[in-house]
């Protein structure tokens, strides 16, 4: 009988140092109210439509193109210009450590399959050290979509926060 487990993807790590406390860093991560303040790369707006933060819990929310530009390349790819997405945390360690799956159903052509994304948290005399590491998406193109998008999404994460 085949087996049905996928084989083990490349990861991707970026890592970002915020100048801010680790309180406030967190809560842009797991609050309604600040996740929708960043989340999503520049020219996105995102809604958040159900938030259970916790184990287990899951985020729904709905990603919007914005921008002219992002606009035009949704249309081009044949993608709405909003997409709703499914994160089920996995693993949440207050203020340390946040594990969730993404379920990548946006891509025409592409049969949906989840992506893992683990964000570690640390402090330093610079602030808060954030490590993303990610699944490789299902080839380089969009592999280096998905940094870009992560890269842009701690640009605005960093915007939101007061130095301490």
């Amino acid at each position: 009988m085949p087996s049905q487990t996928q084989p083990a993807r490349r990861k991707v790590s970026i890592e970002r140092t915020v100048n801010a406390a680790i309180e406030d860093v967190w809560e842009l991560w797991t609050t309604k109210e600040g996740i929708e303040s960043w989340w999503g790369p520049a020219g996105f707006a995102v809604k958040v439509r159900r938030l259970d933060f916790r184990l287990g819990g899951e985020l729904l929310y709905a990603m919007t193109a914005t921008a002219a530009e992002q606009i035009e390349f949704m249309k081009k790819a044949g993608m709405p210009l909003t997409t709703e997405s499914l994160v089920t945390y996995k693993e949440v360690e207050p203020l340390k450590r946040l594990t969730f799956t993404q379920l990548a159903d946006f891509i025409p052509g592409v049969t949906p399959y989840e992506v893992a994304t683990t964000v570690e948290f640390g402090t330093s005399p610079q602030g808060v050290r954030m490590v993303l590491t990610l699944d490789a998406m299902h080839d380089a193109h969009w592999t280096q979509m998905a940094v870009m998008g992560w890269e842009s999404e701690l640009d605005k994460l960093a915007k939101q926060l007061k130095p301490v």
